[in-house]
């Protein structure tokens, strides 16, 4: 899925120009954070199950329930916001901005089936939800770019491509199940009420791992600003380049004797994929520009491995967000808006490419030093201790 959506990306940098992918990057930024949702969902679903699997037939009812209500209303929240977002994200096209309400449908309904899926550690079933998010975008959405390349019609095909997940998803959890055991915590108000706290906690990483974007469209001319979004194809592709880690550790992160373990050693992998990527891209900037765009973003190629810093430092802060998920921490997200509201305050005084590139990966590095700090003392606060062995039975 990651291959196919950096192959999109890269492919859509190249045709539109920087002018154009500086707009598209801006709405795709904003379709980020908008899977919050989604992934929200997706997550009050792995965490229920995995924790308490003997209630998996009434989660899972429940959550397709919410997932479809949710589905809703956010899509037509955006609609109505359609004025505000052509006007934040400069798009001067209403049309274009309300194509992001209907795609935000699809990826909602698919966050509550692979939550499920994963939950269940289906992983067969789920990697092929994660390859129809990927591989039809990439040969849907390339095919509109190159008939009329543009980013309205580019959004289309991220769109388009966004319903097969949701095709598969319904085949999979089509079965009847048996009611199972019937727990109160599981009902229709608990999981809405897991699902919100989740989303906000996700929407304050997302919020803050694409504000630079917005920022940079605001202080930097439309080249540089272009420029800038040609960098962050590299810092995604380091983002995501570890998800298959969280996706598999969380269920892991979302049990106390498995906790401290999962996340110590998914960081560790995480760090190690991060300083590869780093180092490749600081001794092959040319080759690393290959998959930026080309030619047309010459000027960022000895950036790129400053970008690939920034998406080791996102893809490790992601990875300590789902572990605050996982054990339902609720006073870590403020550290996270903080950093948000740091990264527009202080971004919005930077003026050139490389200092808002400083200024982002100054904060991000000193919330993950805080998170981090955190996550450790409190998984090592809630270890279970094994009770003392009387001397006779020793």
């Amino acid at each position: 899925m990651n291959v196919a959506t950096y192959g999109f990306t890269m492919i859509a940098a190249r045709l539109l120009g920087p002018r154009s992918y500086g707009a598209l990057a801006s709405l795709m930024a904003t379709l980020l954070v908008i899977t919050v949702l989604q992934l929200g969902l997706q997550a009050t679903a792995a965490r229920r199950i995995a924790a308490e699997p003997e209630h998996v037939a009434q989660i899972e009812k429940t959550i397709l329930g919410v997932t479809y209500r949710a589905a809703v209303a956010l899509g037509v929240l955006l609609l109505v916001l359609t004025p505000l977002l052509d006007i934040v994200l400069r798009l001067d096209s209403l049309a274009t901005a309300a194509l992001v309400s209907v795609v935000s449908v699809p990826f909602t309904i698919m966050g509550g089936q692979a939550g499920i899926l994963q939950g269940e550690r289906r992983w067969g079933a789920l990697s092929i939800l994660y390859l129809l998010s990927g591989l039809p975008r990439l040969v849907i959405g390339t095919a509109l770019i190159a008939w009329q390349p543009s980013e309205a019609t580019a959004l289309v095909g991220i769109g388009i491509g966004a319903t097969f997940p949701v095709i598969a998803g319904w085949h999979f959890l089509r079965r009847p199940r048996e009611s199972g055991v019937q727990s109160e915590s599981h009902g229709f108000r608990s999981v809405i009420r897991e699902s919100f706290h989740n989303s906000q906690v996700l929407l304050a990483f997302f919020a803050l791992s694409n504000a630079d974007i917005v920022v940079a469209r605001n202080v930097l001319d439309g080249h540089d600003a272009g420029l800038y979004a040609g960098g962050l194809i590299l810092t995604k592709a380091v983002l995501f380049l570890p998800q298959f880690v969280v996706v598999v550790a969380f269920p892991s992160m979302s049990t106390s004797s498995e906790r401290r373990s999962a996340l110590t050693l998914s960081l560790s992998l995480v760090a190690v994929l991060g300083a590869v990527t780093t180092a490749g891209a600081a001794v092959l900037p040319q080759l690393a520009l290959i998959f930026v765009g080309g030619d047309n973003y010459d000027e960022i190629a000895d950036h790129l491995w400053i970008f690939a810093i920034l998406g080791t430092v996102l893809s490790m802060l992601q990875l300590l967000v789902y572990s605050v998920l996982a054990r339902q921490g609720q006073r870590s997200a403020y550290l996270v808006w903080a950093a948000f509201v740091a990264v527009i305050t202080l971004g919005l005084a930077a003026d050139s490419l490389r200092g808002l590139l400083t200024v982002v990966i100054v904060v991000d590095a000193l919330l993950l030093a805080a998170l981090l700090a955190i996550s450790l003392y409190v998984t090592r606060r809630g270890a279970p201790v094994p009770e003392p062995v009387p001397t006779e039975a020793a």
